[in-house]
């Protein structure tokens, strides 16, 4: 019997000590909460709330209401994160000087006009974009995905197709026939006693020859502009341009000469969106819109080219979050809301959708402008050596200036443009 007794005592002594062990750890159950303060009742405890994801989102000031919407709408869209998303006011003609400043203390994302990606991607300013690319590629027009690429990398998203220059002409002067060629435009002109406006003067107007024709405007390997405007196709070009210039029906200036002068002496000219309202304005049923002419070259008629321009969204490399910021860039550029851009601001979508809607295909200057973006080039190619020389060799076509040959000219342009 005392021997039953000394080892039911032990027993006793060693659930004591137990109990005592598991007073100090204040739980028996891992994983639980003692929510009674006696240790008698746990519940399982709950996950911690998610942080929420803090973006910085730079636009103009003009878009600073409807970035606003878009956001809301954003946050409304993924119910499984927290968004703090804060808008600040840089335009885009800024965008890429501010990043540079200081990109550890810029936006996430921002927009930014296309000429300044090769700075941006240069400078390491720019987060790669991988998300959902194929989508984004494909739901946009070839210029703009163009625009948004360095070296066959995407490092952007488009926003708009609102930037570059089409044909504006007089309906009472001019058919649609007739502002198919620069033949035909120059002869009804003639005929009619009217003028064809283009500032040929201006590097950005003048290339439109030229790319047309397939010239070479890019940047090499060197970072240094490659230009072969004085090739053998170059020297037909700028007879074809030294022919249009002094041809009696050509006219040229600044927007205020086009402006004045559209509806009485001018009937056709090449100019951009910006001028679309005060032309409208002043041609009213007469007003006509379309992409550039074609040219003769050589004998056979070739389409001109130009210029398009972008405004385009940015992630910055240095973002902390990554993928939520390309989550938004995505979000702002989508169908959605490259329509409401439209409605709103009266930006050109680069969505395909989006610029086959009814709206835009009835807005006039701009579905001019979209069929001329099948034949532009991004000016991100274009380095500011090419538009002082570019300029002074217009200068010389419109001041009918042949001291030299065309060949000299366009040998001398290229010798300062490619230096």
């Amino acid at each position: 019997m005392k021997t039953i007794g000394k080892a039911v005592s032990l027993v006793m002594a060693a659930l004591i000590m137990f109990g005592m062990l598991a007073a100090c750890n204040g739980s028996t159950t891992p994983g639980t909460a003692d929510n009674s303060g006696t240790g008698g009742d746990s519940t399982a405890a709950a996950p911690p709330a998610a942080a929420a994801v803090t973006l910085k989102l730079w636009g103009s000031q003009e878009d600073q209401a409807m970035l606003n919407e878009m956001v809301a709408a954003f946050k409304a869209a993924n119910p499984d994160k927290t968004y703090d998303i804060q808008l600040g006011v840089v335009s885009e003609a800024d965008a890429a000087t501010r990043v540079l400043e200081d990109p550890a203390a810029a936006a996430d994302v921002f927009v930014f006009a296309n000429d300044q990606i090769r700075t941006l991607v240069k400078a390491g300013a720019l987060y790669e974009v991988t998300r959902n690319k194929d989508a984004i590629i494909a739901a946009n027009m070839p210029s703009s995905i163009e625009a948004c690429e360095i070296n066959g990398e995407l490092y952007a998203y488009p926003m708009t197709a609102d930037n570059g220059y089409f044909l504006y002409y007089d309906k009472s002067v001019l058919s649609d026939s007739d502002v198919a060629t620069l033949d035909g435009i120059m002869a009804k002109a003639n005929a009619a006693g009217k003028k064809v406006f283009m500032d040929v003067s201006n590097g950005y107007y003048i290339a439109s020859f030229f790319l047309g024709a397939g010239c070479k405007l890019e940047i090499g390997a060197d970072e240094k502009q490659i230009c072969d405007f004085n090739s053998a196709t170059g020297v037909q070009v700028g007879e074809a341009i030294k022919a249009f210039t002094a041809d009696p029906a050509f006219n040229t200036g600044d927007d205020a000469v086009l402006t004045s002068g559209i509806g009485t002496t001018i009937c056709a000219a090449v100019s951009g969106i910006w001028n679309a309202s005060a032309i409208e304005g002043i041609l009213g049923d007469n007003f006509g819109a379309t992409k550039l002419p074609t040219f003769t070259l050589d004998g056979k008629q070739v389409q001109m080219g130009g210029f398009a321009g972008f405004k385009l969204l940015g992630v910055n490399s240095s973002t902390a979050s990554p993928l939520d910021a390309m989550a938004l860039a995505e979000w702002l550029i989508n169908e959605e809301n490259q329509i409401k851009r439209y409605e709103v601001r009266g930006m050109g979508p680069s969505n395909l959708n989006a610029g086959a809607s009814q709206a835009v295909k009835d807005n006039i200057p701009l579905a001019a402008l979209g069929s001329q973006y099948a034949f532009a080039s991004s000016q991100k190619d274009v380095l500011g050596s090419y538009w002082g020389p570019a300029e002074a060799f217009g200068t010389a076509m419109e001041a009918k200036d042949y001291g030299m040959s065309i060949q000299e000219q366009l040998d001398a342009m290229v010798a300062q443009i490619t230096q």
